[in-house]
């Protein structure tokens, strides 16, 4: 079966005109052979197979790659009733139906075709550039057609593939690949509505599933919570609760603890009745029963079997662990923590999280892809515009995951004097955290690229500003890191998220002064404003008045610097823009002010017209 399915470089939705296969394949020969290509093909298949022969693909691959060994996979789990329903029907076909991965391994396939080699590894380090990677990148349904593949096993075969979202926050889970014969001409791929559809499927059945555990897990924070004071932590891998009296308790390094337990317990499904887990029957809390029986590190104590007590780093105390179970499997754990024996609660030193800081969307999304990826300590890349929050974030993830010394370069500061060292490092299995990478000299980012080549699974995080374009070595890195990078958002993007930075950004005022407040007019005008340097610039400015201001009470406009108190400067429009900024104003001159008159004149939805009155500032 095409469980092997390769990609497209195209999109279906808004795509071009899909070249002509006949020339295409001559075009991919003379390709192969060494020879120039012809005028007319696009750029972006010419840069697919280039990139499988960076990878060092062989077009004439016939061996399949060898199958990894079975992991437990939440996505196969949701999916497999959903694919099961389907199966039945491919049977009889000339196609074929494959579930990937987020890092596009072949989790499940079914049903027949060209190209009946079955490949378990669809990245394009494997097997070139293909519908699943595509998708994978680019967030949307993509196809290919016969040439347009690299391997000469796909030449027959077309393909779509769609991602598979998770629901909570559009986090990329993996993919759904149909495979048939060549269709020429066809736009879009004949299977493209069942992709679309078992994707959509899948996703419902994870966010059924997502919502009940989650509900699950709630509940039993909730419960272990009721009682005033109580320090309760309740995790699951993804989500992570705390009550006011364990936040001001527990240290970074005490919840990265928590978080690998949590982990711990939820690799594994116990199907047999534990000795203690959280029931909801009964009060959690101090008072809830301790088996003292077993050994402090004991292994089914950490399978989730019983419920245990765990030492904290930093002088923290102790928590009571008590793993959370629904359908027969741990889900996450709840934890009641404990201070050292005759000592009274000191909160823990309050850090700003700036790193942590938001609610916007945007915001959300980013920092938990950045979360889930930086779980397996595999290479990750942050990037984006200056002053966004990459190193704050980078020092979280490794906080978060317990690597709390890492080696930290900064290539901004200057030429870096021993790049071996970063080989030393990390053979060590100690993090590396590289910044601005788009400061390193080129001989530096090719020694980058090497120690990659030979440790692929390295834990190195690197920061990146894109800006000048980069040269041929840092290019390579960015492709290789691409898979695993994240993009922070512009502040600009995230306005929302200004009134909960401003807390965390303001320095700790003296004793005796209240903390820096906020009017309405001022936080307004600070969330109207573009921040080109971003959270680094509003920080310089927080700080400037908490440092120096004289006058009580809160910060009002008048205070802030002139431009962002007198807001952003109207943009120059374009003519296309003036011409229809008069004709919305004529339109509305003819009408007597009549805004749906207006818009019903002028062919558009009044709400369009609602919009571009906003964007012209009429």
């Amino acid at each position: 079966m095409p469980g092997t399915v390769g990609g497209a470089v195209t999109t279906t939705e808004e795509s071009p005109a899909r070249p002509a296969l006949t020339p295409l394949r001559q075009a991919r020969e003379r390709f192969l052979t060494g020879r120039p290509l012809p005028d007319g093909v696009p750029e972006e298949i010419v840069a697919a197979w280039r990139r499988a022969r960076f990878f060092g693909v062989r077009h004439d691959l016939t061996e399949p790659t060898e199958p990894l060994p079975p992991a437990r996979s939440a996505l196969l789990t949701a999916a497999r009733p959903v694919l099961e329903r389907l199966a039945p029907a491919l049977a009889s076909g000339q196609s074929a139906l494959v579930l990937t991965d987020e890092r596009l391994r072949v989790l499940w396939a079914a049903g027949s075709g060209p190209g009946d080699e079955k490949c378990h590894d669809l990245s394009e380090q494997e097997v070139g550039h293909n519908s699943a990677a595509l998708a994978l990148r680019t967030r949307r349904r993509s196809e290919v057609h016969g040439p347009e593949h690299f391997l000469d096993l796909w030449q027959d075969v077309s393909a779509v593939s769609v991602p598979v979202l998770a629901p909570e926050n559009g986090q990329i889970l993996g993919t759904v690949t149909v495979a048939s014969g060549l269709c020429t001409g066809c736009t879009p791929h004949p299977g493209a509505a069942l992709a679309e559809a078992t994707a959509a499927a899948v996703e419902a059945e994870l966010l059924a599933r997502s919502r009940t555990t989650e509900r699950v897990l709630l509940d039993a924070f909730q419960r272990a919570a009721a009682r005033p004071g109580a320090a309760v932590v309740a995790l699951d891998g993804k989500n992570r609760l705390l009550s006011d009296a364990a936040a001001g308790m527990l240290s970074p390094g005490a919840v990265a603890v928590l978080e690998r337990t949590a982990a711990a317990n939820g690799s594994g499904r116990d199907d047999t009745a534990p000795s203690e887990t959280y029931d909801p029957s009964e009060p959690a809390g101090p008072s809830a029963p301790h088996d003292t029986s077993e050994p402090h590190d004991s292994a089914r104590n950490r399978n989730g079997s019983v419920a245990y007590d765990l030492e904290l780093p930093d002088g923290t105390g102790t928590a009571h662990v008590t793993p959370v179970r629904h359908g027969g499997a741990v889900i996450g754990v709840v934890a009641v923590v404990q201070p050292p024996a005759d000592e009274a609660v000191r909160p823990h030193a309050q850090h700003p999280r700036v790193a942590l800081t938001g609610r916007s969307v945007p915001w959300r999304h980013a920092t938990a892809k950045a979360a889930e990826l930086a779980r397996s300590r595999e290479p990750l890349l942050l990037t984006g515009e200056r002053g966004t929050g990459k190193t704050a974030l980078a020092r979280e993830l490794l906080t978060a995951r317990g690597d709390l010394d890492p080696l930290v370069v900064d290539a901004a500061e200057g030429p870096v004097d021993e790049p071996d060292i970063w080989a030393t490092t990390l053979a060590s299995d100690r993090a590396l955290l590289l910044r601005h990478a788009e400061r390193l000299a080129q001989a530096d980012v090719a020694a980058l690229n090497s120690l990659l080549d030979e440790r692929p699974d390295a834990p190195l995080l690197l920061t990146h500003t894109p800006g000048t374009p980069p040269g041929p070595c840092l290019q390579r890195l960015l492709d290789t890191l691409a898979a695993r990078s994240v993009t922070l958002p512009a502040l600009r993007e995230r306005p929302d998220d200004i009134r909960e930075l401003l807390p965390e950004l303001a320095p700790r005022p003296a004793p005796g002064r209240p903390p820096l407040t906020w009017t309405l007019d001022a936080l307004r005008a600070l969330e109207r404003h573009p921040w080109p340097g971003n959270i680094t610039e509003l920080a310089h400015l927080v700080r400037a008045l908490a440092e120096h201001r004289q006058v009580p009470g809160p910060v009002r406009r008048t205070e802030l610097p002139d431009p962002v108190r007198e807001g952003p400067a109207t943009r120059q429009l374009s003519p296309m823009e003036l011409a229809e900024r008069t004709a919305i104003l004529e339109s509305l001159r003819r009408h007597g002010g009549n805004k749906a008159r207006a818009a019903a004149a002028l062919g558009i939805a009044r709400a369009t017209l609602y919009r571009k009155l906003r964007g012209y500032s009429l």
